[in-house]
């Protein structure tokens, strides 16, 4: 079985980037966030471990692969997971890669993309950078997101792609009801990204499935009441997630939108149906980005 494969192998029509693969040199992530979706289906999912025979496994893919491939690190781990730091997968991955000639879009929550800035530079144009940041209260922070990095070097490490030439986004992703979604919270965000110079911002809602549910309760226990409403009373199920409502979804990204586009910022949702709040002929994964 290869380790490269096509993105998004659940069909969900609320993806409409262009096709691309997907590529995860780690199962599982150490970062622990309680929104994390992929305790649904990854064993063990906060003990991050390196993928067996991988650099072997990728050097194989990659010669199926069109040339100038879009490959996406990583959708169910972040590539810059803790154990990255002393393995480097993920940097011989991405010489792999681009050596071959393909593009990367990268998403992360780590500070540690900026030891592959060299490798950024010498193939720009192929790669593309997203770092999270859904708070930049580090308290609040540190419950969300327990073992990721601070708020605070995520939004370093996006100035100084920004400052290098590499395009560079902030994922404002997920926005959490009656926990991270204060005007004054979102325009924060929004305003520190744009200052540290990104070129998009990206947004979407939680989407809540049994486990990480349990978890938000456990560390918002007067929450309970007013996120089950929220979810389970008045929300929608949709592609197996449970969706807020609309209304309140399309009110937070109407506003994010209308800070983002103030801010002089590309504006896009992610696995939300309200398509036309993106700014056109964009797309939420950074691919029109990229060089052509």
């Amino acid at each position: 079985m290869g380790v490269i494969a096509k993105f998004d192998p659940w069909g969900n029509p609320l993806c409409p980037c262009p096709p691309k693969y997907g590529l995860n040199p780690y199962t599982g992530c150490g970062h622990g966030c309680l929104y994390c979706y992929i305790t649904g289906y990854i064993p063990r999912a906060f003990q991050p471990r390196p993928k067996e025979d991988l650099l072997e496994r990728i050097m194989r893919d990659l010669k199926k692969l069109p040339k100038g491939s879009v490959i996406s690190l990583s959708n169910s781990s972040d590539p810059y997971t803790p154990p990255e730091a002393q393995l480097k997968l993920t940097r011989k991955a991405l010489s792999l890669i681009l050596g071959e000639g393909h593009k990367v879009l990268i998403v992360t929550k780590s500070p540690l993309v900026l030891r592959d800035l060299d490798l950024f530079t010498r193939y720009k144009g192929r790669v593309v950078v997203q770092i999270t940041i859904t708070t930049l209260d580090e308290k609040l922070a540190s419950v969300l997101e327990p073992n990721a990095p601070k708020p605070s070097a995520r939004l370093e490490a996006v100035r100084r792609l920004s400052r290098a030439g590499i395009p560079t986004g902030v994922r404002l992703d997920p926005i959490v009801p009656f926990v991270n979604d204060s005007l004054d919270s979102l325009a924060a965000v929004v305003d520190a990204a744009a200052g540290a110079g990104a070129r998009q911002l990206v947004a979407s809602t939680y989407k809540a499935k049994p486990d990480n549910f349990a978890r938000l309760l456990r560390a918002f226990p007067e929450l309970t009441d007013r996120l089950k409403d929220m979810y389970w009373t008045r929300g929608t199920y949709m592609h197996g997630q449970r969706y807020a409502p609309a209304e309140y979804r399309r009110r937070i990204l109407e506003a994010v939108k209308a800070m983002a586009e103030a801010a002089g910022l590309q504006f896009n949702v992610c696995r939300e149906e309200f398509f036309d709040l993106n700014t056109p002929n964009t797309y939420c994964d950074g691919s029109n980005l990229l060089s052509s």
